[in-house]
Order: structure tokens, then sequence, then C-alpha cells
């Protein structure tokens, strides 16, 4: 566990010091968070209210999306790729930890920096320019943090899984790029899910997107209470289990098909 926490805190050293790119990923982040709440004011018109999301709610949502992007990585990420491509892999495997959880405790360091200089510095911008959403209790704000962190554990077994595609095709770049675009969409990303037809949601809780974005959205907005708020997180560890498996299953696979030159 000690090792596991050294990753991660050499991680986050390291992705501290790119200051230049995570100013501009933000600012980045601030404009395209405006223009979607913009879009929103102006779907929403004279209504109140849309789909028990508020005016106030689809401002706040544009906000809280725009703020774990980074966070989730949900534009992409590709550094398992990167490393098996580059033979790296080999000494990665070496390692006195398992592969998944030295990617992972990277990807922890990682999500820390991104979620507290681009995600806290977007929601207290937001805060200053509109009268966002907050939870009122300590325990939606207790649930919101476990969806968050169990979001971040959904969203790492899937790239890992993604990232596996490496170890078949000399270019997976493709594939990852059509993976990580699904989950822009069935995540609740682009927009809130409970926004689209009944069958299309259907169609998305049967993957583990919602369970990356959409869980954390709705329980920040109050949207979902009561034991619905214990089943969403229940539907996120679910997810966890299923993904963090086939991960394994995929990379055992994996490894028995890979040849180094040289070793």
């Amino acid at each position: 566990m000690r090792l596991f926490w050294e990753i991660s805190k050499l991680s986050l050293q390291r992705h501290l010091t790119y200051r230049a790119a995570t100013i501009a990923g933000l600012l980045t982040n601030i404009f395209f968070g405006l223009l979607r709440a913009s879009v929103l004011v102006a779907l929403y018109g004279m209504r109140p209210e849309v789909a028990d999301i508020s005016v106030q709610g689809a401002i706040t949502y544009t906000g809280l999306t725009q703020a774990i992007i980074a966070y989730l990585s949900i534009f992409g990420w590709y550094e398992i790729m990167n490393s098996v491509y580059s033979g790296e892999v080999g000494a990665d495997l070496l390692k006195p930890l398992s592969y998944f959880n030295f990617w992972l405790a990277q990807d922890m360091g990682r999500a820390a920096v991104s979620l507290v200089l681009r995600g806290l510095s977007i929601m207290v911008i937001y805060a200053l320019l509109f009268e966002i959403t907050l939870p009122t209790t300590a325990g939606q704000w207790s649930a919101f943090a476990v969806a968050l962190v169990l979001g971040l554990l959904v969203s790492f077994a899937w790239r890992f899984l993604v990232n596996l595609a490496a170890f078949w095709t000399p270019n997976a770049l493709g594939l990852g790029r059509f993976a990580f675009g699904l989950t822009w969409v069935m995540s609740g990303f682009f927009m809130p899910l409970r926004f689209f037809p009944d069958w299309f949601v259907t169609l998305c809780r049967l993957t583990p997107f919602p369970a990356m974005v959409n869980t954390i959205v709705e329980i920040y907005l109050g949207v979902l209470t009561g034991r619905a708020v214990l089943w969403a997180l229940l539907g996120q560890v679910i997810w966890l289990v299923i993904l963090t498996g086939l991960g394994q299953l995929v990379l055992r696979a994996g490894v028995r098909r890979l040849v180094i030159q040289g070793g």
C-alpha cells in the first residue's frame, strides 16, 4: 500500500509541474462551460424545469461536467497504449505492484491535481457568475464524495480496458477514440440523460458510462434522493467490479502474447 501511495504522490508532483497546460485547460473548460450553459438556458426558454432539472440545475450541470472532464479523463487517455508500443510495458510488468494498481496509482495522482486545480476552480468561478445549485445536507455531500471517487475508479477501469487493445493491434488509437466517444454521449456528459428518450436512457443504463458522470451529477443536483442514491452508488460498485475483473482477464491474455524484442 505504501508503494501505491508513493507512486500516486510522484504522479501528483509530476502533474503539478504542468502549470501552463493546467491554465490552458482551465480556460478552455470555462469557455465551453459558459457556451453550454447559454445553449441550455436558451433551450429552456420560459420553462422553469425540464425532467426534474431546473434552469439553475442545468447551469450547475454544465459547470460540474466541465469541472470533472480532466478528473475523469473523459476525452481520452492513452498512456498504457503508449507504454506497450514503446516497450516500457516490459519494465512496468516487473514492478513490485500489479500492473493495474501501478497505473491506478499514477491516475490517482493525476486526478487529484485535475480535481483541485481545474475542478474546484471552475465551480468557484461558476459560483461567482451564477446562483448555482449546492448539496443541501451532509448526507448529500457525503454521497456526492463517494460517487466522485467511484466515478473515477469506474472511469479508470474502462480506460484501462480500452488501452489493453494495444496488445493486439499496432495502432489502437482509432478504437480508443471510438470507445471514449461513446463515453461522451452515453455518460450524460453532453446532455443530462434525463433529456433523452426513455429507450436511449435504458440503453445507456446497460453500460458503465452513466456510472462515470450521470450518477455524480444527479446526486449533486439532488435529483436522486433516498434509496435511489444507494442504488446509484451500488450500480457504480457493480460496474467497477465487472470492468476490473474483465480488465484482469484481458490483461492476462494480452501478456501471454506480448513479445519484446531483445528479451
